[in-house]
């Protein structure tokens, strides 16, 4: 992503507010080697991984960098966007725009179908995001992809497979926060 995507050492500049989404959903595609993209696109696009993205998203908000709408090239239906960056003068019509971690969660808790917030990425968004997070739905591809964008590491010690459905060449694999938050 951009440099003005977000930097993920920074602190957030705003503190939490009412709206709190009940569960941060990290949703990504993620070769062997843990690489998401090369910043403007991923490397698969698989038929089976956009009818469970789609499935999986829809009715909830998303939240995502600046890279990655541009890379989507518009609004999703059924789903409102925030979209995060730091660039105050970026907007977009018919998009919600949040400046920090913080700021673009509440915004998209107070959205329809907010107790459930859809993180899309970019890979310095994952990183931001993934202290908040309380599940993982990735599609694991058991090839190594190119790309500069890698998925943050996926520590078991924080976080524990709740299910597996094993396709030919990737799974949809879904993780839980050991601690439940």
């Amino acid at each position: 992503m951009p440099s003005d995507e977000l930097d993920p050492a920074r602190p957030d500049a705003t503190e939490p507010g009412e709206n709190e989404p009940g569960e941060v959903v990290l949703v990504a595609m993620v070769a062997a080697n843990g690489v998401i993209g090369d910043g403007t696109d991923q490397p698969w696009h698989l038929r089976e991984d956009l009818r469970r993205f789609k499935r999986l998203t829809t009715g909830h908000p998303l939240v995502m960098g600046r890279a990655t709408y541009d890379a989507i090239g518009r609004l999703l239906p059924g789903r409102e966007t925030v979209v995060l960056t730091l660039d105050r003068e970026w907007s977009t019509e018919g998009a919600h725009v949040a400046h920090d971690v913080e700021e673009a969660l509440r915004v998209a808790a107070g959205l329809p179908g907010g107790e459930s917030v859809m993180v899309l990425g970019g890979g310095q968004i994952y990183a931001a995001v993934m202290p908040r997070a309380t599940r993982l739905e990735l599609t694991e591809v058991d090839a190594p992809a190119e790309g500069e964008v890698r998925f943050p590491e996926v520590d078991p010690s924080t976080w524990t497979e709740v299910s597996r459905d094993d396709r030919a060449a990737f799974a949809f694999v879904t993780y839980r926060r050991v601690d439940g938050t």
